[in-house]
């Protein structure tokens, strides 16, 4: 999708801050897998599920100005709250395992 963003500023811009939460989404997943505790785990994992959320903004803004057809962004988005749900709930039940 971002290769197929016209360029512009605001497009740039939008792209540009889409691709950095996204790629950070599976970065910091990949190191809560790698924590060196529970906590550590736990902490990544609600850097991973913060980064899902805002991906989830970039494409709502995306979707406001218009610069990507509807149908492909709300396929998008569907797909970054599901991950952002699903890392929210792995959050949830280490919270309580640790208990």
């Amino acid at each position: 999708m971002c290769k197929e963003v016209p360029s512009g500023k605001i497009e740039d811009i939008l792209v540009r801050q889409v691709v950095r939460s996204a790629t950070s989404v599976g970065a910091n997943y990949r190191s809560s897998l790698r924590g060196r505790s529970t906590a550590d785990f736990i902490s990544k994992l609600t850097i991973a599920e913060e980064e899902a959320d805002e991906t989830c903004y970039w494409i709502e803004l995306m979707h406001e100005v218009e610069v990507f057809p509807a149908k492909r962004l709300a396929d998008l988005h569907k797909e970054a709250t599901e991950i952002t749900a699903i890392l929210t709930a792995s959050g949830k039940t280490a919270k309580l395992k640790r208990k």
